[in-house]
């Protein structure tokens, strides 16, 4: 504490003593200035950042130097310089995000009249200021039960200290039973969450822990305790360490978990603890499109899925065709997970097999005409193709000056400028957010001139009545993109789609993995892809000239599928490789729809299905007009019938 207290003293005198930090500045560039603060608050210095913000008065960013000095002492700020922050900032993205590491401090602190009256002036939240709210019931004397706080409980995660203490002041009035202890720990193994897990079983009465040698082995080696040591199953804990060894067998080899289940693991077990693991024998022979999921699920007896559980249920389920099976999986959801749009088109088409052909249109009417994958194919189903006005609303040169006008917005095109897009793209976010359609056509606009093409198609994409179709699906190097398309083969469309997936048209676009320009091409990819192409003279530089990226993107499209045979192969293999792709196919020709709908990775399955939407709109404003998805997505080929080149990256 005396350390902080002296650091917030030099702050202070370092923002009161002009003639110092000025001299010791370094720069006069106020571009360099604004950088040096960046840099200085993500180190935690506050001397360098006072020295830089001597320099950025009346900078359109010096909320955010405000907010950086602010926010380095904030555990030791007082109420009142917080105010003053706020109200000077009223409205902003600066301010709305202090407000919410407030609202933090002042849950920690246990301020709770200030910590309602800061949190209702939040525009959202998160896990932990939830939390933080169920601990000032707690103090206003309200009984919060573990059912109220179910959401916390069940994150499949380590949780954040307000939450740990929601969670020890749970405990210390004894509101958490052993069934949610195990229930939670069970939750944490499925996720391989186990230091998580180790600090949940804390929770445990004295004698109810289990063996922490036996709980080690389950973890790490569970084949091993399961078919090699003795099944001890006398208590409680005897019984969890089984189950646990059983859930982390199921994720490496769901046959020998079966194989252990239904021979002496079994007979150890009570009923309610054998359900609940062939359900999740079913969940992961479902994954790995294993035609024994459904047998599995079906040995869970009353077991209630969780709705991932009853998700991959379906999905199984369409593999093999078993519409009945698909309609019993999304009865057993939860009724927010079965009003996706993916349940109700499938619903639909499970109701149509089965000849209720007037029940299956009422399901397809219930989501067609947005733009979305399903709701592309739900309004095939009825008839109509998905079109896109060749004109839409075009703001004008007053609205698109009021927009450039707009606080927010001039902090974002800032903040992009300095090549800080993170924080460029939250304040363009934030700032939108309450905009009518023709203000966000206004923005979009000017996001386009900006060639913040991310930022352009974003905006435009959330208008809800009046829409620009043209910004919605910018084409920006279009007359690139159709060279190389036609060079190699490809549908130009589906290039279209696939970079407006990957990169929105930004040409330095950079992954957290390391991908690379508009086509986010990995740097061993595009080395791999220049010497197939002949591409003389290439270096890694090159990846971030227009001209080459898309040469080695559309090249590599035209090598995968090649290989794959089809688009939607083709693209699961851009995301996440051509062997997954390629093992993902079934042994018989499967539908491309439900291909996409069982790809086992949460991020290519959204991918591949936004990608191929994305590309029948760009069809139909850059092509010859509205084309089918259904037709687009086809039929893929089974596995058998089909090779493969291993050496594609």
């Amino acid at each position: 504490m005396i350390l902080k207290r002296f650091r917030n003293l030099t702050l202070a005198l370092c923002l009161l003593a002009p003639g110092v930090h000025v001299a010791a500045a370094r720069t006069s560039n106020p571009d360099e200035a604004l950088l040096a603060a960046y840099d200085a608050f993500n180190a935690g210095d506050p001397m360098k950042l006072a020295r830089a913000a001597a320099l950025l008065k009346g900078n359109v960013l010096e909320p955010y130097v405000d907010y950086w000095a602010l926010a380095l002492r904030l555990e030791d700020a007082s109420d009142a310089e917080v105010h003053a922050f706020l109200e000077k900032y009223s409205g902003s993205y600066v301010a709305e995000l202090l407000r919410g590491q407030w609202v933090k401090v002042l849950g920690k602190r246990k301020d709770w009249a200030s910590f309602e009256a800061q949190r209702s002036a939040l525009s959202g939240d998160d896990l932990e200021i939830r939390c933080y709210a169920w601990l000032a019931r707690m103090a206003h004397g309200d009984r919060v039960a573990l059912r109220a706080v179910k959401p916390v409980w069940l994150e499949p995660r380590e949780l954040p200290d307000g939450c740990n203490t929601l969670v020890d002041q749970l405990a210390a009035r004894d509101a958490i039973a052993v069934d949610d202890i195990w229930r939670r720990v069970r939750l944490l193994f499925e996720n391989s969450q186990i230091t998580a897990a180790k600090r949940t079983l804390g929770y445990l009465p004295k004698g109810e822990s289990p063996n922490e040698g036996r709980l080690a082995q389950a973890a790490t080696h569970p084949q091993r305790l399961l078919t090699h040591e003795p099944l001890l199953a006398t208590k409680r804990a005897d019984r969890e360490v089984l189950v646990v060894a059983a859930i982390r067998l199921a994720g490496t080899d769901p046959q020998a978990a079966a194989d252990a289940l239904e021979g002496p693991l079994g007979t150890k077990l009570e009923e309610q603890d054998r359900d609940y693991l062939w359900a999740r024998l079913g969940y992961e022979a479902a994954l790995r499109h294993d035609d024994r999921a459904l047998e599995w699920y079906a040995k869970a007896g009353a077991y209630e899925f969780s709705d991932t559980q009853a998700a991959w249920k379906a999905r199984a389920a369409l593999r093999v065709g078993d519409w009945q099976a698909v309609r019993d999986a999304i009865d057993g959801m939860s009724a927010q997970e079965s009003r996706i749009s993916a349940w109700i088109y499938w619903y639909g088409r499970a109701l149509a097999a089965q000849g209720a052909s007037d029940a299956a249109r009422a399901y397809y009417m219930r989501i067609a005409g947005d733009t979305d994958f399903y709701s592309i194919l739900a309004a095939e189903e009825l008839g109509f193709l998905a079109t896109a006005p060749r004109s839409g609303y075009v703001p004008s040169e007053a609205e698109v000056a009021a927009a450039r006008t707009d606080p927010g917005l001039a902090r974002a095109l800032e903040l992009y400028r300095l090549g800080l897009r993170t924080e460029g793209a939250r304040e363009w976010a934030f700032s939108i957010r309450r905009m009518d359609d023709h203000q966000l056509l206004a923005a979009a606009e000017v996001a386009r001139r900006e060639e913040l093409f991310d930022r352009a198609i974003v905006t435009a994409d959330k208008t809800a009545h009046v829409h620009n179709f043209q910004v919605r699906y910018l084409a920006p190097y279009r007359e690139v993109f159709s060279e190389f398309a036609r060079e190699n083969g490809v549908d130009e469309a589906w290039v279209l789609g696939l970079v407006r997936q990957e990169s929105s048209f930004i040409v330095d676009a950079h992954s957290a993995a390391g991908a690379r320009g508009l086509m986010q091409l990995m740097p061993r990819t595009a080395r791999w892809v220049a010497r197939k192409i002949g591409l003389k003279g290439y270096r890694p530089g090159h990846m971030a000239e227009v001209k080459t990226n898309i040469s080695l993107g559309t090249g590599y499209l035209k090598l995968v599928l090649g290989d794959l045979g089809h688009e939607v192969l083709a693209s699961a293999a851009y995301n996440a490789g051509p062997r997954r792709a390629r093992r993902w196919r079934d042994a018989k020709p499967v539908e491309g729809a439900i291909y996409a709908e069982t790809i086992p990775f949460d991020e290519t399955r959204r991918y591949v299905k936004k990608v191929m939407a994305n590309a029948i709109f760009y069809a139909a404003i850059y092509g010859d007009g509205p084309s089918s998805l259904k037709a687009r997505l086809g039929t893929v080929s089974s596995a058998d019938t089909a090779g493969g080149d291993d050496t594609l990256p």
